[in-house]
């Protein structure tokens, strides 16, 4: 059998640990280039297909929807090939250059007056439709369009579990650090986010579409020679084959081994061919012990045991034969399930940001001075707030609460989740009072009726986005580092892929919740709370108030699951 140090040089190659510093600061500069190249795109993208391209608000709205959720989702991808086939280095490069490509192709269109529909102006011809884009000029949009969608879907599959692999997880202070390289990839998230909603959206709608697209192109192809010149220092998994191949053979194992027994011989000698790769223990969670390798597995825990079927002395045909570990490997997955799910609630309630509350703003005074905001550039709140929070969280909450509990984390990954949910409900309490402040004002200067500004500055906007912004720092980077440091080696990068299935999710769950309560309001009183002539009309202090009850239940939820789980290092010390 293997011995520790062995498994762990066939798992990683190309480390050493003193030159790592270069290959994990060029993380983060890459990241604010990509993020920069996204969302410069995707924040005023709807703005891009119902004034150039002649789509209706309904489908502008629409295609941007089903653009973000698919970059989103697509990082499963990513974070699948990674694990499976290639290493998260050359998924990262491959990514750059798709988007990049689309990106390109996005440009041309952009820039060409021949791959666009003709201009059309409705004001001086009310009665002559503007001719939206089709043909082969539709399909040129969304090639590129997807394009970029496949290679921000890859790169967020692969750009995180690429930064955390640079740490050696067999010492505290490395585990620290990856803490710090996972809240720093969520304040260079924010840093790319800044300058997409303001600078490059000052662009597109000042200069043209061109320019801001060409920025975004420079932006991704500048980011691939800055991460190629951490090339020497990088530190890469190799990949273990298909998790998913994994999962389904220990479900379909267990399945069809009901009711035998385990053989602990067989378990022992299937051991043989995978020994368990180090797994990192830290005092997070009050052991106080060091990070040591696992010893093999050699009985299955007591946990999810209907999976203990899954190793037999006689399994229903040599394909679905299973190790131990195995099988322990999959448990680990369907444990981590739990705490992913909870957070899609929280994704929802960030939806909110770039729809309704915006529009609650575009209904209220928007000038600072002699400086009139544009609604759209509203974004910028949650992403300075996290810009702020990020280094103060580092810096000063961690090291305190270090201190205070002893341990090495200081706040666990499960409890900073459990703090960003928490303020996404008071977020949510926020947002609806400060509706029916905003309702009050147009009520009392007998506005209701009227599209002027109310006398209301929207600064009140800010609180909710404080929250939101705050829950999602909080959220986003402990989901990262708790699915990468808890998933086995072999599925991590998969794992924290489910970060941003999250957000995808969220933002399909937004769009349905929106239906559904429409749909019953309308039939119960016959009035749709999220409906009439402008937003004085709408109930949507209610529907906050509904998404504050959903949030708190979730949240229930969420600490249903989260006392339960026990973390591995827990686990391995049993």
């Amino acid at each position: 059998m293997e011995t520790e140090s062995q498994s762990h040089s066939s798992t990683w190659h190309g480390y050493v640990d003193w030159k790592n510093r270069p290959a994990r600061t060029n993380k983060h500069v890459v990241e604010v280039l990509e993020n920069l190249a996204y969302l410069a795109n995707a924040s005023n993208l709807v703005l891009y297909f119902s004034e150039y391209m002649h789509f209706s608000p309904t489908t502008s709205a629409n295609s941007v929807t089903n653009f973000m959720g698919t970059a989103f989702l697509l990082a499963l991808l990513g974070g699948f090939i990674s694990d499976a086939f290639f290493t998260t280095y050359y998924i990262y490069l491959v990514s750059a250059v798709i988007e990049f490509l689309g990106l390109v192709v996005l440009t041309i269109q952009a820039r060409s007056g021949s791959l666009k529909p003709p201009t059309c102006d409705l004001q001086a011809s009310p009665n002559v439709p503007c001719e939206q884009v089709h043909g082969g000029q539709a399909a040129m949009l969304f090639i590129g369009l997807y394009l970029v969608a496949l290679g921000v879907g890859g790169i967020k599959g692969s750009l995180p579990p690429h930064g955390a692999e640079q740490f050696d997880e067999a010492t505290p202070q490395r585990r620290k650090q990856r803490s710090t390289f996972f809240n720093y990839f969520v304040f260079c998230l924010a840093f790319g986010a800044l300058i997409a909603v303001t600078f490059v959206v000052w662009v597109e709608d000042n200069k043209g579409w061109q320019w801001g697209f060409g920025i975004s192109t420079f932006a991704i192809f500048l980011s691939i020679p800055i991460f190629l010149a951490g090339s020497p220092f990088y530190r890469n998994k190799i990949p273990c084959g298909s998790p998913f191949t994994t999962i389904s053979k220990v479900l379909i194992a267990a399945l069809l081994n009901t009711g035998t027994s385990i053989n602990s011989t067989s378990a022992i000698a299937s051991m043989a061919s995978s020994p368990s790769p180090p797994i990192p223990t830290g005092k997070e969670v009050g052991q106080g012990s060091h990070s040591k390798g696992v010893e093999s597995i050699e009985t299955p825990s007591t946990s999810l045991s209907f999976l203990n079927q899954a190793v037999s002395d006689t399994p229903a045909c040599g394909a679905l034969e299973c190790s131990v570990q195995q099988v322990e490997e999959v448990k680990i997955v369907m444990k981590i399930l739990p705490i992913f799910a909870c957070t899609i609630m929280l994704n929802c309630c960030l939806a909110q940001l770039s729809t309704f509350s915006v529009q609650q703003a575009a209904s209220m005074n928007t000038k600072v001075g002699s400086l009139k905001v544009p609604p759209a550039s509203l974004p910028i709140f949650p992403v300075v707030f996290i810009m702020i929070l990020a280094p103060i969280y580092d810096h000063f909450i961690i090291p305190f609460a270090r201190t205070v509990t002893k341990t090495e984390m200081g706040i666990s990954h499960l409890q900073r989740i459990g703090i960003g949910l928490f303020l996404s409900i008071v977020a949510m309490a926020i947002a609806a009072l400060v509706e029916i402040k905003r309702k009050g004002v147009a009520t009392d200067s007998g506005l209701i009726d009227s599209a002027k500004p109310l006398p209301i500055t929207f600064f009140w906007i800010a609180f909710q986005y404080l929250f939101l912004g705050s829950a999602d720092l909080f959220t986003l980077a402990g989901l990262l580092e708790f699915c990468f440091s808890e998933a086995p080696v072999s599925m991590r990068s998969l794992a924290t892929s489910l970060s941003w299935a999250s957000l995808a999710i969220g933002y399909y769950l937004s769009s349905v919740i929106v239906s559904i309560v429409n749909r019953v309001t309308g039939i119960s009183t016959n009035k749709p709370w999220l409906s009439g002539s402008n937003l004085n009309h709408y109930h949507l202090e209610r529907f906050y108030w509904l998404m504050f009850i959903l949030s708190a239940l979730n949240f229930m939820h969420y600490l249903f699951w989260a006392t339960k789980y026990k973390y591995r290092s827990a686990r391995s010390s049993k």
